[in-house]
């Protein structure tokens, strides 16, 4: 079962900042800090990248996994599991997000590990292109790393909202949409979450039950517990309850717009923005059968949560090691540890292992032909890519 790691030989990041921003746009609101993990070396060569660069900057570079220095978020409704559960220091409280993965412009992640240790997402996706996120996915997203990667830990409800799918995004606000999914790695009794309507309504009477206070009224409730998987695709209003910790993969994207927010004050004190109009355009109006994901999970394989244009999600219960093929794979690998520990071994022509434990992040590059996961003691794991 889940639970935050207690806290043993973990660095102190309290004076390791090398960030602090704002409130993020068009989300939830709050500050956020790049922490910097004790520097992790590589011990075995990858792939170079010369041959993809006329100019020479890539030659006799490396490809390795690649782990990052997450971006904590503080947020008015964001808890104190985070820092535990990631086996960090810090000083920061209230910390809702952590942004493991990210190539938002402002918000880009910053590579932990190796070689290119202090670039970069961005940067590393200039410079190696299609050899670390895949060649079709390189085509159709350039230099900015299509996926967003999040934990989430609410210790209050936040703001029910909704995303534009990529072409009212694209009109309004020259940008991608946002299709994202949920799975949840740990649920405090009575912990719930809202996703989809619960009866039709019309453009008109969303606007009238924003006002009156009844929209929670036509959404579905639901009381999750870990393990639990939900589907978001762009236009459907949700929300993530009290009580729950939450995996987050979606689009890169961070515009957002808040529906209903319970009359909340933001940290600065004022009500917090509500986005009526906007998002009166984007929401999807149909009711469905079924909101929550189901799927089989079979111990120490691949089970299959979400395939979808944007991504397809795996989870793994490893008690024994278990070898993912990448050969046929044009898409980089991402790899999140839910819970456990163990160790991640890219192959290649000489393999390149890493220790991985609960709350942390690895990028695989396109490149690579496979990976072992070797459970210390028990793993679960999520795996995500594009094809």
């Amino acid at each position: 079962m889940w639970r935050p790691a207690r806290r043993r030989n973990q660095p102190d990041v309290s004076r390791a900042f090398t960030s602090m921003s704002g409130r993020r746009p068009g989300g939830d609101g709050g500050w956020s800090r790049h922490w910097l993990p004790k520097r992790e070396g590589t011990h075995a060569v990858g792939r170079t990248g010369g041959s993809i660069d006329p100019a020479g900057a890539n030659m006799n570079k490396t490809m390795y996994p690649l782990k990052f220095k997450p971006i904590l978020k503080t947020v008015v409704w964001g808890g104190e599991k985070i820092a535990p559960y990631k086996e960090v220091v810090t000083d920061q409280h209230n910390i809702g997000e952590s942004w493991e993965l990210s190539g938002v412009k402002g918000h880009e992640s910053v590579i932990a590990n190796g070689e290119f240790e202090g670039k970069t997402i961005t940067e590393l996706v200039e410079q190696f292109k299609g050899q670390l996120v895949g060649e079709k996915v390189y085509a159709n997203t350039g230099n900015e790393f299509p996926l967003l990667i999040k934990f989430i830990d609410a210790k209050s409800d936040l703001s029910i909202q909704v995303h534009p799918d990529d072409e009212l995004a694209a009109k309004r606000h020259n940008s991608k949409g946002k299709t994202e999914m949920w799975y949840v790695v740990g649920a405090d009794e009575g912990a719930h979450l809202l996703s989809g309507l619960s009866e039709k309504i019309s453009p008109d009477e969303y606007v009238k039950r924003v006002e009156n206070n009844t929209i929670t009224d036509v959404l579905t409730n639901f009381n999750v517990k870990a393990g639990d998987v939900f589907f978001l695709p762009a236009g459907r209003i949700h929300a993530i309850g009290t009580g729950c910790f939450i995996a987050e993969i979606q689009q890169t994207s961070d515009i957002t717009y808040r529906i209903y927010d319970y009359g909340r004050l933001g940290l600065d004190g004022k009500p917090r923005e509500l986005h009526t109009e906007l998002a009166k355009d984007a929401i999807d109006y149909n009711v469905y059968p079924e909101y929550k994901t189901n799927y089989t999970e079979k111990k120490d394989d691949e089970n299959v949560l979400v395939e979808c244009k944007y991504f397809t999600t795996s989870q793994y219960d490893l008690d024994k090691p278990f070898t993912k093929d990448l050969s046929d794979l044009d898409s980089f690998l991402v790899v999140m540890c839910i819970e456990g520990r163990g160790t991640l071994t890219d192959h290649e022509d000489q393999d390149h292992t890493l220790t991985l434990h609960q709350g942390e992040t690895v990028l695989i590059p396109a490149t690579s032909k496979g990976v072992t996961f070797t459970p210390s003691s028990g793993m679960k794991l999520i795996t995500s890519y594009i094809g």
